[in-house]
């Protein structure tokens, strides 16, 4: 595609979160004389992801970890030299609790997420009465739904364990996760897992505890969620992009650079203006949309409304993390766990914390801890309305009921995050298809981001390489065209 071959292509990324870092690093890597040029709209790279040291605390202003069951995130830490950097979670910890009638309650071992692999833990439990135990162990003689339709996490987890086991314990730990309502979200685009556990087994419990005969035992041992198998890197979620950003080319990152409008040229290429007065328009033989799904709806609309309009209509909530330090003296509750989860039906004002400090080390000087507090989401966006102090002092609040902590904190520090969780409702797989589909109609066109496939940062990654590959089988393939001619 160069020398010899013709003239050198260029390809822009629109969007520096990691989902465009990944793609602009992948296309360097796989086509090293490849003018990639990425460009992001704010004064710095990784999006929602960052990083900040202050007085020997570390502070995630959004994801702190990422699960490595699937190994695309861990993959590229390898590749960029982060691999012996990358940190486990504190053995002895992990587990997590959720409030019952204000207390927090350790979440049965062994069960994750929706189901339990262990039946002693859950018959012990007083998150659940009596008769929410055994609608749960009912589930063995739930049939199996006999179509593959779609049907939310709410509609699943309800059919097949009971409306306690849901409000309880699924419900909470859907909201931690991914800050939304089980009642829209889409069970074959969130968890498409435990939909597979039902057709193939009859049973989730069966199913899951014929899987938990193989695991290891620290992960039998944990609760809530799989924590053996999330990673972080010693010096922050930043150090990832940071990574990331020294290994593109000089000259490839365009910070500040807002794109106006885009279009296609007559010759099949891509025509970029960016919202500086004066700027010129610049050519581009392909375009990559990594953008949230309201920014590059925006970005298409003026090419093809019926592409942008599913994109519009993807929903993202918000939330606020409030980040709290006390002294480890402070805090009455022994800290045991990595954090905790709040049910709707207890009508707290928070949906979770997480024990920062407790997870991984170097996050807190020696005898104090670090609390991450979220707030909003999808089921209380009305208190992203509060005022910064009032969204503190909420969160400090939630902390000392719930934990026993003696006196304010030390120090606190609130990062926002407007629109920037994508709700998959149900149906969403279907409307991806579409949108895709269409996309693909456009010569030179690529949508990646955390809109389609997945929302961690391992999804992340491996959607922005996948669309790495799709843009030079693209190029290649027009440089073939272009030989025959």
């Amino acid at each position: 595609m160069r020398g010899n071959e013709g003239p050198v292509r260029r390809v822009a990324v629109i969007g520096g979160g990691i989902s465009g870092l990944a793609t602009a690093h992948r296309l360097t890597e796989l086509d090293p004389g490849l003018s990639v040029t990425l460009l992001e709209r704010a004064d710095r790279l990784g999006g929602v992801l960052d990083t900040h040291r202050e007085d020997g605390y570390l502070f995630e202003w959004g994801a702190d970890n990422f699960i490595t069951n699937v190994p695309w995130g861990v993959d590229l830490c390898r590749r960029i030299g982060l691999g012996d950097q990358l940190l486990e979670t504190d053995q002895q910890h992990r587990g997590a609790f959720v409030v019952r009638n204000g207390k927090l309650r350790r979440i049965p071992q062994g069960f994750i997420v929706m189901a339990p692999s262990r039946v002693w833990p859950v018959v012990a439990t007083p998150i659940l009465s009596p008769w929410g135990k055994l609608r749960m162990a009912l589930e063995f003689f739930v049939r199996a739904r006999p179509d593959d339709a779609d049907e939310s996490l709410a509609e699943f987890v309800i059919r097949r364990f009971g409306q306690e086991t849901y409000d309880r314990l699924v419900q909470p730990l859907i909201g931690g996760i991914y800050t939304g309502d089980p009642r829209r979200l889409s069970l074959q685009a969130t968890m498409p897992r435990f939909r597979d556990m039902e057709k193939n087994h009859g049973s989730l419990i069966r199913a899951i505890m014929r899987q938990a005969t193989a695991s290891s035992r620290a992960e039998r041992h944990s609760s809530g969620g799989r924590y053996s198998m999330f990673v972080a890197p010693r010096d922050g979620i930043a150090s990832l992009v940071q990574a990331l950003a020294r290994r593109l080319p000089a000259g490839t990152v365009r910070l500040g650079a807002r794109v106006a409008h885009l279009a296609q040229a007559a010759d099949g290429g891509w025509i970029v203006q960016l919202a500086e007065h004066g700027e010129p328009a610049e050519t581009y033989d392909a375009v990559v949309v990594a953008t949230p799904a309201g920014e590059a709806a925006r970005l298409l609309r003026p090419l093809d409304d019926q592409l942008a309009e599913p994109l519009s209509a993807v929903h993202h909530s918000g939330c606020c993390i409030v980040t709290l330090a006390y002294r480890r003296a402070q805090v009455r509750h022994p800290l045991d766990g990595f954090g905790f989860v709040v049910p709707a039906i207890e009508r707290r004002r928070v949906i979770s914390g997480s024990f920062a400090s407790v997870k991984y080390p170097g996050r807190a000087p020696e005898g104090h801890t670090l609390i991450r507090v979220f707030i909003g989401g999808a089921l209380q966006e009305e208190l992203l309305g509060l005022s910064d102090q009032q969204l503190v002092e909420l969160a400090a609040r939630e902390l000392q009921e719930l934990l026993g902590i003696d006196g304010p904190p030390l120090l606190h520090r609130l990062a926002r995050m407007p629109a920037s969780m994508p709700q998959y409702y149900v149906g969403h797989r279907q409307r991806v298809a579409a949108v895709q589909a269409r996309a693909a109609a456009v010569g030179g066109l690529f949508l990646t981001g955390n809109a389609y496939h997945g929302v961690g940062i391992p999804f992340c990654v491996h959607s922005g390489e996948q669309t790495a590959q799709r843009v030079l089988d693209y190029l290649r393939q027009q440089c073939a065209h272009a030989c025959d001619k």
